[in-house]
């Protein structure tokens, strides 16, 4: 056991479960290294201390059962509140502003005269699309013509 050092006895296991044949082997070797005396001597020590340490019982506060029971009591109540009145309770605001917003929206749409164009500028018998994707042909179709020249009276119609 001279080239053997005790820590890794002591690592291994607790000093309450070691054996008569281990501690005698550990107390002989102990004699002569100075170093595996002081690791047995400390782990003695805390042996005693968490022997002593484990002894004692802590007993709770006068309120703790209380705290804990009222805490207990409060997450159910707000776990027994259906989702979609929580889900409301946080978005309230968000989907109200939403509301007025489109309601606003709505008004000014309706209320407002829809601005036409002025008669003395020309109109376009081009579409967007065909300007865009380059469609348009410098001819115009009868149908063009004749669309172009009835929107005037479609307009003044209304």
């Amino acid at each position: 056991m001279k080239e053997k050092h005790i820590t890794e006895i002591l690592d291994n296991a607790s000093i309450a479960s070691l054996s008569e044949v281990e501690l005698n082997e550990i107390r002989v070797h102990t004699k002569d290294c100075v170093s595996c005396r002081d690791a047995f001597e400390a782990a003695q020590l805390a042996a005693v201390i968490l022997k002593s340490r484990a002894q004692v019982t802590i007993e709770p506060t006068p309120f703790f059962q209380t705290r804990v029971m009222a805490a207990l009591r409060e997450q159910q109540a707000v776990e027994s509140v259906p989702a979609m009145w929580r889900l409301w309770k946080s978005a309230k605001v968000l989907v109200s502003s939403m509301a007025v917003t489109t309601a606003a929206l709505a008004a000014l749409s309706f209320v407002l005269p829809a601005t036409s164009t002025p008669i003395d500028q020309p109109v376009s018998a081009y579409s967007a699309e065909s300007v865009i994707i380059g469609q348009g042909s410098d001819e115009l179709t009868y149908e063009q013509v004749m669309s172009t020249i009835y929107a005037d009276d479609d307009e003044a119609g209304k």
